[in-house]
């Protein structure tokens, strides 16, 4: 086991990261709760609810089962899970445990903000995706018109994440979670991207425990810039490199049609092309999609989307200010930038983007 430890203004917490943590879970929760309140989701808990309730011994324990994907992460879940946590009578003393993937990490975590206006809760994550989503205390829900645009920073307790549940992820989630750990590497250092290029070069390397000798230094990435920016007034911006088009796409197409994973892939190459119009130097785009092509993650806009329906969709980016488009740029990997962009420049850079193919 390896241990992290984040620590920010509001506070501190540890990162616990390994096999077969689930069962010692108990014994890393140290403080006593009341009671305990897993939110899990119905991929889940058929593998691990029952193995995690077992765990925790002298405890009160209930739990709630959503449905799984993008489209339980609603105010209308939320009220049911606050409904059925009031007619249970739990206090402040309650603990929320979020175990699964990200989705259900920011379900939990916005219900644990404010419940009571606020108790405790634990991140145990179960997929690749949520070593991101599950450090930094971003939680929140979908509204109809975007993603995560109802929330709150609110900070676990502790994130417990026991890597032996990648073993049973499918494949195509995999692929999700690695496309947000090149994202990592790409906003953070040249030679990390180039390790993990060289290490996982195609899909068929691309394993659980292939990635799972990267996850701390992925981790450690976002744990190191949410340490200085807990708020995101500054170089926690970054960490959505790839996201105002990934969440535009994954919103206008339905969410859950797209994993978060695939559109940040096709939203870092457009914000790399991008980059190339507003600093006017070359980047490698071409490269990096054609990894991305070997990976079996997408390097396009998929069709029926326009490219004035996203730009109306990337109007709802939380980094837009005034009226403006402000988008996490890359002067060259490792040195990332916010800028604020003409719409011209994103407009015609997007009809290029989507009437050419990178990999030509």
């Amino acid at each position: 086991m390896e241990t992290l430890m984040i620590r920010t203004q509001t506070g501190s917490y540890p990162i616990f990261v390994g096999k077969g943590l689930l069962p010692r879970a108990d014994e890393l929760i140290k403080d006593v709760y009341s009671s305990s309140y897993i939110i899990t989701d119905s991929h889940v808990a058929p593998r691990y609810l029952n193995e995690l309730e077992k765990t925790l011994r002298n405890r009160q324990v209930f739990h709630y089962i959503a449905e799984a994907g993008e489209q339980s992460k609603n105010l209308a879940e939320y009220n049911r899970i606050i409904t059925d946590m009031l007619e249970k009578k739990l206090d402040r003393n309650t603990c929320v445990i979020a175990l699964g993937g990200g989705v259900v990490g920011d379900l939990a975590g916005f219900v644990a903000a404010t419940y009571l206006r606020g108790v405790a809760f634990l991140q145990m994550p179960t997929t690749l995706l949520a070593h991101d989503s599950s450090v930094g205390g971003k939680v929140g829900i979908d509204h109809a018109l975007g993603k995560n645009l109802i929330g709150a920073f609110y900070p676990p307790a502790a994130v417990i994440y026991d890597t032996a549940t990648l073993e049973t992820l499918p494949f195509r989630e995999l692929q999700s979670g690695f496309a947000e750990l090149i994202k990592h590497s790409l906003i953070s250092s040249p030679d990390f991207y180039q390790e993990l290029k060289k290490a996982i070069p195609e899909r068929s390397m691309l394993t659980p425990d292939a990635v799972g000798s990267f996850l701390i230094r992925g981790i450690s990435v976002k744990a190191k810039i949410v340490e200085l920016d807990e708020h995101e007034s500054g170089p926690r911006k970054f960490l959505n490199f790839g996201h105002t088009l990934g969440h535009a796409l994954e919103k206008e197409l339905g969410f859950g049609t797209l994993t978060h994973g695939e559109g940040v892939a096709v939203g870092s190459l457009f914000a790399l092309k991008l980059s190339e119009a507003y600093y006017g130097h070359p980047l490698p785009v071409k490269e990096l999609a054609e990894w991305y092509v070997r990976l079996g993650l997408p390097t396009k806009v998929p069709d029926g989307l326009t490219a004035e329906g996203l730009m109306e969709q990337m109007k709802y980016d939380k980094k837009n200010r005034d009226g403006h488009y402000h988008f996490v740029l890359m002067k060259s990997i490792g040195r990332p930038e916010t800028r604020q962009v003409p719409e011209s420049l994103v407009r015609g850079t997007l009809f290029s983007f989507m009437n050419h193919m990178l990999t030509d």
